[in-house]
């Protein structure tokens, strides 16, 4: 009879410490869409005009902007850090994408692919202050924030830029390509950029970087992991999603508007932790995201039919996402 080595009783015991740990995450997406679930039954009973096709879609449609910023900021907060600028940054994205295909007169397809690739350059910015410079992610941010929100009112002259002459640019929002379904196209962009984001966090190098920067980063450092390479990259990554959500908003008004965008950082922030991302690093999935994405929506769509005062709407959501922050505490708490 031969005795075990000490590497195979360590990994007997990682075994069920990783089954642990993917139950555990199974359990949270799933308490996660089981409150979605609640929350959407609760006002299919209370209002007889929640529960239709048209207001269906009009929350699908709804969740498209905070989802797509809200993707991006799910591998940032993963690993620990935090993006303030996001809202701004999509803003002024959006004012670049007027600049290139209004203003200069770029092609449709260039000027999309511009202004998502001036949302990378962004988050290029914010890696490198974050990862290079040693900044903390907070203040960073915030300093990109307000750099993002001037910028956008000098480029633009502080006055909207519309698209009435590129209607294609508006119909990659609101347009349809399912005939007769009258389903927008934003929806399933965001459905393609869910899935995209999905892939690399679970299925790539980038992902398992990005977990374990947030997990534990002076072990990754340690083990031979270039993190503040790898972190100037998961920064740049949100800074495409913040692209894209920027052509997306545009594309759904119908105009650049530079005013708008504060605000929008912070219910993304508010959806990536209400689907079960810890603020603290290391744990998180993009199916939450969505699912957190999906609640306020819901929750905003919700009120609204019920004439719910905006303020209270802002109340109710803020309690919402004590409960799960003190959910993500108390998960932790029992796991020490």
């Amino acid at each position: 009879m031969t005795t075990p080595t000490a590497t195979e009783e360590e990994q007997r015991k990682e075994a069920p410490a990783g089954v642990r740990h993917s139950l555990r995450a199974g359990l949270q997406q799933f308490l996660a869409f089981a409150s979605l679930l609640v929350i959407f039954v609760f006002f299919s009973i209370v209002s007889p005009n929640f529960f239709n096709y048209g207001n269906i879609t009009n929350i699908l449609f709804s969740t498209v902007v905070i989802g797509t910023l809200a993707l991006g900021t799910t591998f940032v907060i993963i690993t620990g850090g935090i993006d303030l600028s996001i809202g701004t940054g999509m803003t002024l994205c959006a004012v670049m994408s007027g600049v290139l295909i209004v203003n200069a007169g770029v092609p449709l397809p260039l000027g999309v692919l511009g202004a998502i690739l001036f949302g990378g350059l962004l988050g290029l910015v914010n890696g490198l202050n974050v990862a290079l410079l040693g900044l903390p992610p907070f203040i960073a941010t915030l300093a990109m924030m307000l750099v993002a929100q001037g910028l956008a009112l000098v480029v633009s002259n502080s006055t909207p830029i519309y698209f009435d002459q590129t209607p294609a640019y508006i119909d990659i929002s609101i347009g349809s390509i399912i005939p007769g379904a009258n389903f927008p196209n934003a929806v399933i962009i965001l459905a393609l950029a869910a899935v995209i984001a999905g892939v690399l966090l679970n299925k790539t190098v980038l992902g398992r970087y990005t977990y374990s920067i947030g997990s534990n980063e002076e072990a990754t450092a340690l083990s031979g992991i270039d993190v503040r390479r790898w972190k100037i990259i998961i920064y740049t990554l949100a800074g495409l999603f913040t692209g894209l959500a920027g052509v997306m908003i545009s594309a759904r008004l119908g105009s650049a508007q530079p005013a708008t965008g504060m605000g929008y950082e912070l219910q993304a922030i508010a959806a990536v932790v209400i689907g079960g991302t810890s603020l603290s690093g290391g744990k998180g999935s993009i199916v939450g995201t969505v699912i957190g994405a999906l609640i306020i929506s819901v929750l905003n769509n919700g009120l609204q039919i019920m004439s719910i005062p905006q303020e209270w709407q802002n109340v109710i959501l803020g309690c919402v996402i004590l409960l799960a922050v003190y959910a993500d505490r108390a998960r932790k708490s029992t796991t020490a």
